[in-house]
């Protein structure tokens, strides 16, 4: 069975770092696109960054340069390196497999970030 287990997730202050890492298991990760998503209060969830199968990355806009995409395909991670966060940047991150992500019950619970004074 496919887990996704979304983690790190906490308050920091604007300007500041976070790492958040989603724990996969069912799934051969190296060989599967994943993506990091947000859903900031009130709004729809976004997808912010992509890993692809051969390691190339692709974030959007609000976060290149900020944001950095990994994965670990030994011990089945992924993981989102977060710097200089903003107040926008509030929101519930999760992690999913790029072609399950139009499945309702493809998503985990998400990992809670918070970027406030």
């Amino acid at each position: 069975q496919v887990q996704l287990v979304e983690s790190g997730g906490g308050l920091v202050q604007p300007g500041g770092s976070l790492r958040v890492s989603c724990a996969t298991s069912g799934f051969p990760l190296s060989r599967t696109a994943m993506g990091w998503y947000r859903q900031a209060p009130g709004k729809e969830r976004e997808l912010i960054a992509t890993i692809y199968s051969g390691g190339a990355t692709n974030y959007t806009n609000s976060v290149f340069g900020r944001f950095t995409i990994s994965r670990d395909t030994i011990k089945n991670t992924v993981d989102l390196q977060m710097t200089g966060l903003k107040p926008e940047d509030t929101g519930t991150y999760y992690c999913n497999r790029r072609v399950y992500e139009d499945f309702t019950d493809s998503w985990g619970k998400g990992t809670q970030v918070t970027v406030a004074s």
